[in-house]
């Protein structure tokens, strides 16, 4: 019986093309039910309406290219499920085909490229449909469930999800979320995971493949739903726990609880009210949060220009009456500089004039020395004879 469904939805008969979400539905609803994956990857491609894409020619195209983010996915390959038997055997099968979908999605969305993140999403993936399926869900997840702005570089939907998720929590759960601040326990320590990569990496893999289930049907709501309900599933333990406590429960030990009762986790999750039109309310408010924060940003670098520029007219002015000192202080110096080399000079000329007269009377010397000689030879001469 299941069979024939199965056959029918996959008909390319335009009779039943209309009918493929809703039937999709329905058996993805019996597979959660009964506990089986047997159609489960069929049903994920139908409800993302990437069955039969032309993404598959593509990826062949791809895998045959080089890709920048070649070398970084390398390294994190052995990182993703390192425990799964699919995926720890080195350059086995299960880490190989993951390479592959990881460097054809960087080569069809350079913008993205290869974010880790991702890597746990795919082999979630993986384990339902082969690899060029699972590169045809990879691309409408991120196209038509918002993960392509999750995983931009600038990873600005992230902080988004974490505004609206703490917002949630501010809302439904005040007593805690004020527990939270005190204890400065951030959404982006435990919830960022959560967003990055559909709770893969924080729920043993049956019931993150159920979490997947009802994103892939519902789309991101879901993952605010299940991160409220496991934050109210463990509102006792959390609201008595310090920082360090609280994150060893949401990341080691409330994922085992989880396992053993996955349905209660599943069905709080759908009892959390979520209100739409709230959520965009909480994205206007941070808008208005950030506008009015680069306003006072902007005011206060204008008040501290303005500071600054008083500042340093004040210096100026400063500076100015020093270079006013310094140069009537350089007249002074010239001045009397001036007035040595004018003393200098004087002393000089009445030496050169001194001297002048030493020397002819030094030459009148000299001459009535001879004349004394002379008269004396005179005298000498008259006396003898």
């Amino acid at each position: 019986m299941e069979a024939q469904v199965v056959k029918m939805l996959l008909s390319r008969d335009n009779r039943y093309m209309s009918w493929c979400r809703l039937a999709s539905i329905l058996i993805l609803s019996w597979c959660v039910w009964a506990s089986t994956s047997h159609f489960r990857g069929i049903v994920w491609q139908l409800l993302c309406n990437a069955y039969n894409s032309p993404l598959k020619a593509k990826y062949a195209e791809y895998l045959k290219m080089h890709s920048t983010c070649e070398k970084v996915i390398r390294r994190d390959i052995a990182r993703t499920y390192p425990e799964h038997e699919f995926f720890k055997e080195k350059d086995g099968p299960g880490q190989e085909t993951l390479f592959n979908v990881m460097k054809a999605y960087s080569l069809h969305d350079k913008e993205v490229g290869y974010c880790q993140g991702s890597a746990f999403i795919v082999g979630l993936l993986l384990m339902q449909m082969p690899e060029e399926e699972v590169f045809c869900v990879l691309v409408k997840l991120m196209q038509d469930y918002r993960l392509r702005e999750l995983f931009k570089p600038s990873m600005a939907e992230l902080g988004v999800c974490m505004f609206q998720f703490e917002c949630l929590v501010q809302e439904q759960l005040p007593e805690l979320f004020q527990h939270f601040m005190t204890q400065s326990f951030h959404t982006s320590m435990y919830a960022s995971s959560w967003f990055l990569t559909l709770f893969a990496t924080c729920l043993p893999l049956p019931l993150a493949c159920r979490v997947m289930d009802v994103f892939i049907s519902e789309g991101m709501e879901v993952i605010f739903r299940i991160g409220i309900a496991i934050l109210q599933l463990n509102y006792d333990m959390l609201i008595h726990m310090d920082l360090e406590q609280m994150l060893r429960l949401l990341q080691k030990e409330a994922p085992k609880l989880h396992a053993e009762e996955p349905d209660l986790l599943i069905q709080a999750a759908f009892l959390v009210k979520i209100n739409p039109k709230r959520m965009k309310k909480f994205l206007i408010y941070k808008l208005h949060s950030r506008i009015r924060k680069e306003y006072l940003l902007i005011k206060n670098k204008e008040n501290e220009d303005q500071i600054e520029m008083r500042r340093l007219r004040t210096e100026n002015n400063l500076l100015r009456q020093k270079i006013d000192i310094l140069e009537k202080e350089n007249e002074a110096i010239a001045d009397k500089l001036i007035q040595g080399q004018l003393s200098r000079a004087q002393e000089a000329e009445e030496f050169y004039t001194v001297k002048k007269e030493l020397e002819e009377i030094s030459s009148q010397h000299k001459e009535l020395g001879k004349e004394y000689d002379g008269a004396k030879a005179v005298i000498t001469e008259l006396r003898n004879k």
